[in-house]
């Protein structure tokens, strides 16, 4: 899917800390690209988000999933397993936003597909920087597949 800067991007977060929450809005407020951010707070959450299950019947499938891994009630590695193994959602794009550095989560996030894995970092700005960096290479570079196939 090519982009223009009018063209809508539907973006899915899953995140269960409403700072950061908070911090990924106003990073993507000013946003070249449009784009119209969702929000779950938890693993099952986000699996009927991306299935139409329930309240989120009719929701928009995202252009791109943004996924903590330490989420309540279904953890973001599940998530992500889940995601890969389906037909109807492994070409989703799913960049693992977290607040963990170990070697053993950025290695089993690839193990399952995930496309990026960025440590969240603490500092504010630096924290905005990380997630405009994400939205201008993930929405403006990158050519993401048309999500109605």
């Amino acid at each position: 899917m090519t982009l223009s800067p009018l063209s809508g991007v539907q973006i899915l977060l899953v995140e269960d800390s409403a700072g950061d929450v908070s911090l990924t809005r106003e990073a993507l407020r000013d946003a070249k690209v449009h784009n119209e951010l969702h929000v779950v707070g938890d693993g099952i959450e986000a699996l009927a988000y991306l299935r139409g299950e329930g309240q989120y019947a009719g929701a928009a499938t995202p252009d791109l999933v943004l996924l903590d891994l330490n989420l309540p009630r279904k953890d973001g590695r599940e998530v992500l397993e889940e995601m890969k193994a389906d037909d109807h959602l492994k070409r989703i794009p799913v960049v693992v936003l977290t607040t963990s550095s170990s070697e053993s989560d950025i290695y089993e996030s690839y193990q399952l597909h995930a496309n990026a894995f960025v440590t969240k970092p603490v500092a504010y700005t630096d924290f905005l920087a990380a997630v405009r960096q994400l939205e201008g290479f993930w929405l403006e570079i990158v050519q993401l597949p048309d999500g109605k196939k």
